[in-house]
């Protein structure tokens, strides 16, 4: 209850700081700042600069881009804009929907077309759908888990197994088995990072194959 009662003296307070700049949307902007931790909050209200970094970050998300330049991508742009510029980009319009998993969603949705992450800049319902979208999946992955390590220790093997072989089967469908058989030799606690962090697992399986190749 206390807490419900101290983001509300934020949000009041956010809202005034916000508003003499931002009068039409200075709601919307400050419902979207209330997302991030207290701390970050507190903050906020004792440093100028980090306010309005992060009410800069707000509005990016809520318009196009201000400079078209970054996102656009024909002719010789396509070649300019890098991965590294990209992910920047997206990991600091994440960052002001969900503080918990920004970096975690940036690389999920890094996964994806160039031109789908480049419209994702210039669009913030699709982001705000694909955001909502990956943190229900991490959601899942986290649920999971934690059913998992309820488990006994046979069980626990078995189960992760399972789930680890569904997920090298996408990456390598003719060697998955083997692959699978591989990785279960690691650390409990490494498979389940290898289970929540779809990067760090597409490292192991190449690194299965690269042995397999041998």
């Amino acid at each position: 209850m206390e807490e419900e009662e101290d983001l509300e003296t934020l949000g009041e307070q956010l809202y005034s700081l916000i508003f003499p700049k931002h009068k039409e949307i200075a709601g919307k902007l400050t419902g979207m700042l209330l997302e991030l931790p207290c701390p970050v909050l507190s903050q906020m209200l004792q440093d100028e600069a980090t306010l309005s970094t992060a009410v800069e970050k707000a509005l990016g998300a809520l318009q196009l881009p201000q400079e078209p330049s970054k996102v656009t991508y024909k002719e010789e742009d396509d070649v300019s804009v890098s991965s590294d510029s990209l992910g920047e980009q997206l990991f600091e319009l994440v960052n002001v929907y969900n503080t918990g998993h920004s970096q975690k969603i940036t690389g999920m949705l890094l996964e994806q077309q160039k031109d789908v992450v480049l419209s994702l800049l210039s669009d913030p319902k699709l982001l705000e759908e694909q955001v909502n979208s990956a943190l229900k999946t991490l959601t899942e992955q986290s649920v999971e888990e934690t059913d998992i390590s309820d488990l006994s220790d046979a069980d626990d093997t078995e189960r992760l197994g399972e789930k680890l072989f569904s997920l090298v089967e996408e990456l390598d469908p003719h060697h998955a088995s083997d692959i699978t058989g591989m990785l279960l030799e690691m650390d409990p606690a490494a498979l389940q990072q290898l289970l929540s962090d779809h990067t760090m697992l597409e490292v192991a399986v190449g690194k299965a194959q690269a042995a397999l190749d041998t």
